[in-house]
């Protein structure tokens, strides 16, 4: 049965949307079967992808409305192993039409239990906010991955997060658990990102990931050729910082590469998955 993650941040361009991406992208290309649902209306994980946005497509909406099963909705993508539940804008009027629903904050969890055996990690994207959708994606999480960027405005943005996270726990899901809170468009070389990363490593201890992203050109070029950017472009410092998180994902899971899967990185030498503190590019 896959392990389902939410990547949850209600503060906006913290790069939820391009872990989402890319850290789904480089769990196939480690033999995984992926999926990565796009739970936010501006759907910029599909468009990432290389899936436009098409408002007569189904999509995670269906899903949360139980018109479309999660199996009809779902998408290849140009990834082997990677698959894709689109989003759209329709997900925008979700939140005024589930709310009387008795059933509202539970409808993402039993749309991708009957496909939740289909693959190793499914990865939720949800939107800059806790509203509905984002309710739906901490129900139906197992774990969640916290993106966030070394700034004190984001400290404020995570106890806000926990405090919703301790309700959700005793409303919906016991089990949910915050698994890691992921560093990005990080840049060592000034004294506001160490700072913060100390105090994170003081009150996160070992749920702060010892990888972190860089700000890099490549990672933010990647989304406008539909891309995750391993596949544009495998010796990038984005390329190697996402694969050392992806194989610190895994071993904090215990997830092991299928037997017999191929390594289909395109770029043969990677970064080790230990951390590095990847210089600004």
């Amino acid at each position: 049965m896959g392990k389902i993650v939410g990547l949850v941040n209600q503060k906006g361009g913290v790069g939820k949307t391009t872990t989402a991406i890319n850290l789904a992208a480089c769990l196939a290309l480690e033999g995984l079967n992926v999926l990565l649902a796009d739970c936010d209306p501006q759907a910029n994980a599909s468009s990432g992808l290389g899936v436009q946005r098409d408002d007569n497509r189904h999509s995670v909406y269906d899903v949360l409305m139980a018109e479309s099963a999660a199996e009809q909705v779902i998408l290849p993508t140009e990834v082997d192993r990677l698959w894709l539940l689109p989003g759209s804008k329709n997900l925008t009027g979700a939140n005024i039409e589930l709310a009387p629903a008795d059933d509202r904050a539970l409808r993402l969890r039993r749309g991708l239990e009957p496909i939740r055996d289909r693959f190793d990690v499914i990865i939720l994207d949800c939107p800059p906010a806790l509203d509905l959708l984002t309710l739906n994606v901490l129900c139906a999480a197992e774990t969640l991955l916290v993106p966030m960027q070394a700034e004190y405005f984001a400290l404020e943005g995570i106890s806000e997060l926990v405090s919703t996270l301790e309700r959700v726990r005793s409303a919906y899901n016991p089990n949910l658990m915050i698994e890691g809170v992921l560093l990005t468009m990080y840049d060592d070389r000034t004294n506001l990102a160490q700072q913060v990363t100390q105090t994170l490593r003081e009150y996160f201890r070992e749920i702060l990931y010892q990888t972190v992203i860089p700000r890099n050109i490549r990672l933010a070029e990647a989304p406008s050729h539909g891309k995750p950017v391993a596949l544009y472009d495998p010796r990038s410092r984005g390329t190697e910082a996402y694969f050392a998180l992806t194989g610190e994902f895994m071993a904090r899971n215990h997830i092991e590469r299928p037997p017999g899967a191929e390594q289909k990185s395109t770029e043969p030498n990677r970064a080790p998955t230990k951390v590095t503190f990847w210089p600004y590019s």
